[in-house]
């Protein structure tokens, strides 16, 4: 659906050239959560927002998506494997929220094209 497309592969890119952003270590608000976690929870939050967007998707549809998901979260784990457990940053947050939007951009196309 997604994952094979050449806009997840510019997406990969853009996280790899982003890379130096994690690298970094700084200050964490006391509630931070790791920077995995962090993207698990906004990831399933732009899927739920999409799902719930697309109420004509089939079962079927929203199990691709489910797969497609799980598959973008274990690339981002290999790419992020080193820092996956440390605190994000604030400017890290904000860098996943952007990212994870990025994403639910290419489902939302994904999901336009499948639907025509």
């Amino acid at each position: 659906m997604v994952t094979n497309t050449s806009g997840y592969d510019s997406l990969i890119e853009y996280l790899t050239e982003n890379l130096s952003l994690f690298e970094k270590t700084g200050p964490t608000r006391p509630e931070a959560i790791p920077i995995i976690e962090l993207l698990e929870k906004q990831l399933s939050e732009k899927i739920i927002s999409l799902c719930t967007q697309h109420p004509e998707l089939e079962t079927n549809h929203r199990g691709v998506i489910i797969r497609e998901i799980d598959g973008i979260m274990y690339d981002l784990q290999e790419v992020l494997s080193g820092i996956s457990s440390r605190p994000a940053t604030q400017e890290q947050e904000e860098f996943i929220e952007e990212y994870t939007g990025l994403i639910k951009n290419l489902f939302d196309a994904s999901i336009s094209d499948l639907l025509d």
